[in-house]
């Protein structure tokens, strides 16, 4: 017997006709954030080297639960980190464990990433092996049908794209059908074209130790075909380029020093064979030895090991060595309880049989030549559907099919561009015959246009001197307010320093009612010019931002307005930033605002109310809150209250006066900070308002435990 390797390590591959679908479908809608480029995440890559550095070492069951764990706490797995993932656990299904259909499940998952690719360089990789790992396991499970055109499949994306790996990886596998089906010569020329593409490909992909082992493989299975096809020669040409290939790369990879000792012992036992052909027993059983001794070992090719004691057990029968021949059964035996093996088994019992036959112990021979040929017979059976196979049958349907399915798909394109000149060649006279109308009516037409827009620019110049005029009067009145307000405010503050002092002596009672009432309204009324002055000014006066600690503002305020709430008996709630914070931002400005919103919640909550202020940051913005429990702002009056002189004033809950100005001040002032200003208000809970101040830093994070409403305006 002899033993052909097989190499697992494949790259992918894919239909050209469907490439450009594929990648534009999988394409579309994909966040920008995180676009999948075809390339795996450094992270699997991490991954994949631990993986690949515990398979190396013979840590099977260690490597994969490892890539298990590993890979479920990726994030993002990239298409190419989902296909190597899938390839791993369809390797280890296929190869360590022998549980084909579950391994072409795996491989039906290579084919969906596959589909999937972004790009045509990962697309021809990924299809092409997807293809060959399902072939690989429809032709483990005798469908071959299937497998052959799994691998044609494959073939082609290859062809397509000029992807050498995928030829080389297609020719290979028809080697190894040639070969499992005797036909040895053919096995060769297979071999020597996969070879002749690896190493093409090396030249400009370096795929490393996988490359290397499937060059030596391919080497050695060339050897194996000309040693069968009685080429002896040429069997130990290549036997020997292949032990010179494989001590030419023990400098290359010292980290992978069992598997080149394993394919040097495969190749001893192959050479041996040679040697036995012709009689040269030394020779033979040196190798041999050789080969057993490497690779007896745990977690190497044991199966190549029986193979080549076998061998070594031929040699001793032939030589007439019956005791070296028991000893050395029973060692297989041994080895066969553990690592079972069909071939070895029935050329056990042939052994077995001759070695009694010699001793003239008839009985026991025919009993162990009876199970030898139980054996062959069902080994023969389980490969007779292979034979019956033609694969050169079955791959030229195939090609033929797929010349059938162009001239199909050429026919179409044809058609389609002839129903598409057809289309055009119509839209072209229906465009000739629309220009021609249009030029006709368009002369008509340019007079009529010429004469709106001598009517429009006698409007534009209307308007444009109605607006001067309107903004000219817009400043007198400007100018006006601010002369009149001023000229008022001094008198009137006369009135009230007046009234203030004379509150002091003694009048009776009605006289001192008359002053407070006079006092009141004196008061009042200097408020209301200081407001008009400032809502004149706001837009003409420059801001003077400086660095404002923000909770040291908010606490000011406050504090200012404790009294004045403890008034109406009303408690002021006060729930600062979680940290300092400075903005750059007129603090006498801002704390208007913030005042202004306190003081209305004092004017318009009853008695004994709690008024709540809080701050919080939220979405790179600081926003402040003033909640209250007061009166609320009816639906009808909720899009006038930001109007100047608006007629939605009303009286504070105690009887307070409201000239309508202050929440306009505070509007204007929060729009010359970029910032915003809106409220919540129904009657039966009160009102809460807030505004809203840019960070300089949009570093800062989204607070989600503050309960703060933000506009969508």
């Amino acid at each position: 017997m002899t033993t052909l390797s097989v190499n697992t390590l494949r790259n992918p591959i894919l239909h050209h006709w469907l490439l450009l679908v594929v990648i534009a479908l999988s394409s579309c809608g994909k966040p920008s954030e995180q676009k999948d480029r075809g390339e795996y995440s450094k992270e699997f890559l991490r991954i994949q080297k631990e993986t690949e550095f515990k398979l190396g070492h013979n840590q099977l069951d260690q490597g994969y639960r490892y890539l298990d764990s590993a890979f479920a706490n990726l994030n993002h797995p990239t298409l190419n980190d989902r296909f190597r993932y899938y390839s791993f656990k369809y390797v280890y299904n296929q190869q360590v464990i022998k549980d084909f259909d579950q391994a072409l499940v795996y491989a039906d998952s290579m084919m969906a990433m596959a589909n999937k690719s972004v790009n045509p360089q990962q697309y021809s990789r990924n299809y092409a092996e997807a293809n060959f790992a399902r072939g690989d396991s429809f032709f483990e499970l005798k469908q071959y049908s299937e497998a052959y055109q799994s691998y044609y499949q494959g073939y082609l994306t290859g062809k397509n794209y000029l992807n050498l790996a995928a030829i080389g990886d297609y020719t290979y596998r028809m080697g190894m059908i040639m070969y499992k089906k005797n036909r040895y010569k053919l096995a060769a020329n297979y071999f020597k074209d996969s070879y002749n593409s690896t190493v093409a490909e090396s030249r400009t992909i370096d795929r490393g130790f996988p490359g290397f082992y499937r060059r030596q493989e391919l080497l050695d299975n060339i050897g194996l075909s000309y040693k069968h096809n009685n080429e002896a020669d040429s069997a130990l040409k290549y036997f020997n380029a292949t032990l010179s290939l494989i001590d030419a790369n023990v400098k290359n990879f010292p980290d992978r020093k069992r598997d080149l000792e394993r394919a040097r012992g495969v190749v001893y036992g192959n050479k041996a064979e040679l040697y036995m052909q012709t009689r040269q027993y030394d020779n033979a059983v040196e190798l041999l030895k050789k080969s057993i001794a490497i690779n007896i070992q745990p977690n190497f090719d044991n199966r190549d090991a029986e193979l080549s004691e076998i061998k070594l057990g031929q040699i001793y029968l032939d030589m007439h060595r019956p005791d070296s021949l028991i000893a050395l059964l029973g060692d297989v035996r041994t080895q066969l309880d553990t690592v079972a093996n069909a071939d070895v088994e029935a050329d056990y019992h042939r052994l077995l049989g001759n070695y009694y036959l010699q001793k003239n112990n008839l009985r026991q021979a025919i009993d162990h030549i009876q199970r030898y040929n139980l054996l062959k017979d069902s080994i023969a059976k389980r490969s007779s559907s292979l034979m019956e196979s033609d694969v050169n049958q079955q791959l030229a349907n195939y090609e033929k099919q797929h010349e059938i399915d162009k001239l199909s798909t050429s026919g179409k394109i044809q058609k389609i561009y002839l129903y598409v000149s057809i289309f055009i060649g119509l839209m072209a006279l229906i465009i000739v015959f629309l220009v021609y109308r249009n030029f006709k009516r368009s002369r008509q037409e340019v007079k009529t246009i010429n004469e709106l827009n001598k009517q429009i620019n006698q409007q534009n110049y209307h308007l444009e001197k109605a607006l001067n005029e309107l903004n000219t009067s817009s400043q007198e009145k400007d100018r006006i307010l601010r002369a009149v307000a001023h000229d008022l405010r001094n008198p009137i503050g006369g009135i009230a320093s007046l009234t203030t002092i004379m509150a002091e002596e003694e009048y009776n009672d009605e006289q001192k009612e008359m002053i407070k009432l006079v006092k009141e309204t004196s008061l009042n009324s200097l408020e209301l010019i200081n407001e008009i002055l400032e809502a004149a000014n706001i837009n003409s006066v420059e801001l003077n931002p400086e660095p404002t600690e923000i909770n040291g503002l908010l606490n000011n305020s406050v504090e200012l307005l404790r009294f004045k709430a403890a008034e109406k008996g009303q408690e002021i709630l006060f729930e600062p930033l979680d940290k300092q914070i400075e903005l750059s931002v007129s603090r006498e400005k801002i704390w208007r605002v913030v005042s202004n919103l306190i003081t209305n919640a004092i004017k318009f909550s009853p008695t004994g109310a709690t008024i709540q202020v809080k701050a919080a940051e939220f979405e790179h913005k600081i926003v402040i809150a003033v909640k209250d429990n007061g009166i609320g702002i009816p639906n009808n009056l909720k899009d006038q209250i930001f109007n100047m002189f608006t007629s939605a004033q009303r009286p504070g809950t105690a009887g307070e006066k409201s000239f309508g100005l202050g929440l306009s001040i505070c509007k204007q002032i929060m729009e010359k900070h970029h910032g915003k200003i809106w409220f919540e208000s129904d009657e039966a809970n009160g009102t809460t308002f807030f505004i809203s101040l840019p960070l300089a830093n949009t570093g800062v994070k989204k607070n989600s435990a503050q309960e703060l409403s933000e506009p969508t305006a």
